[in-house]
């Protein structure tokens, strides 16, 4: 079994959420997710709309979902690697480069973004109403 695991805080979920996690899913054979506590948000500066226990309410009915695991830390990327014996791990290609130390455990990839979507864009036009 090929195992994929990417990472995200899920805020706002969208349509640009839905086409990651099925790019992510067609790379292996199970999807891993490392969802952002609300603890690590707040410790990198975000705040979601959502809390953890909503947002990965809402992870859990995706399809192409298998598990969901807390991302508690930057620092926690590798363990998981290892633990969860991942062959692939997979981010946005906004992050392009910052997870190469990856790469002597697995294999990492970058998928584009979609165009005109995103959890910050959302925030932006609620603010503007």
């Amino acid at each position: 079994m090929k195992r994929v695991l990417t990472y995200g805080t899920f805020d706002l979920f969208h349509v640009g959420h839905i086409r990651l996690l099925e790019r992510a899913k067609s790379l292996g054979d199970y999807l891993l997710v490392g969802l952002s506590t609300d603890e690590f948000n707040l410790g990198k500066g975000k705040k979601s709309v959502f809390s953890y226990s909503e947002r990965f309410a809402i992870l859990s009915a995706i399809r192409h979902v298998d598990k969901i695991i807390p991302e508690d830390s930057w620092e926690q990327k590798l363990d998981d690697v290892l633990a969860h014996e991942i062959d692939v791990f997979v981010m946005g290609d906004d992050w392009q480069g910052k997870f190469d130390f990856l790469k002597p455990h697995c294999e990492v990839a970058y998928l584009p973004r979609t165009v005109g979507i995103s959890t910050t864009y959302i925030k932006y036009l609620i603010s503007e109403q």
